[in-house]
């Protein structure tokens, strides 16, 4: 979520998607980034679900609005076949992300049965977080915030 904070710029948009294995070239546009953040705001209802069924409906909503079909692309040979929920493989990058994201969560819902993540509990971040693997519940994006916190809550205790 950090790439689509409100000072992201196309430039560095295009830079995390080629972090993350897209190949050039990757053209963004300042549309594009605000279309990623709509897409990152409906996503969100999903991060703050109180259960898996509530998690489930919110993405099933998601699902339901503008998503296409479920299809295997190797993008003309250029890379493995995967699954897509885009319409179509040039699909706008805001279009491409809300798609691709349904699909991880959906998988996240499917194989855990709760809720793929949450909001950081910190009240000085907003940035979700998921939650993969087992362990206790998370409550905070990332150690830093977690460390955060606990010294705030320890300078307050001995203030």
């Amino acid at each position: 979520m950090n790439a689509l904070s409100l000072q992201a710029t196309p430039d560095a948009v295009a830079e995390v998607l080629r972090a993350h294995g897209e190949t050039d070239p990757v053209e963004v546009t300042p549309d594009d980034v605000n279309e990623m953040r709509t897409a990152a705001a409906l996503l969100g209802q999903i991060f703050t679900a109180r259960d898996v069924d509530e998690a489930a409906s919110a993405l099933n909503g998601l699902l339901g609005r503008n998503i296409g079909a479920l299809r295997l692309t190797s993008h003309d040979g250029r890379s493995p076949w995967h699954p897509h929920l885009d319409g179509h493989d040039d699909a706008p990058w805001g279009e491409w992300f809300l798609a691709s994201s349904c699909l991880a969560l959906a998988v996240l819902i499917w194989d855990h049965q709760r809720p793929p993540g949450g909001v950081c509990a910190s009240p000085s971040c907003q940035n979700v977080y998921l939650t993969v693997g087992s362990g206790p519940p998370r409550r905070y994006c990332s150690r830093r915030c977690a460390t955060r916190e606990r010294v705030a809550a320890y300078r307050r205790s001995h203030a």
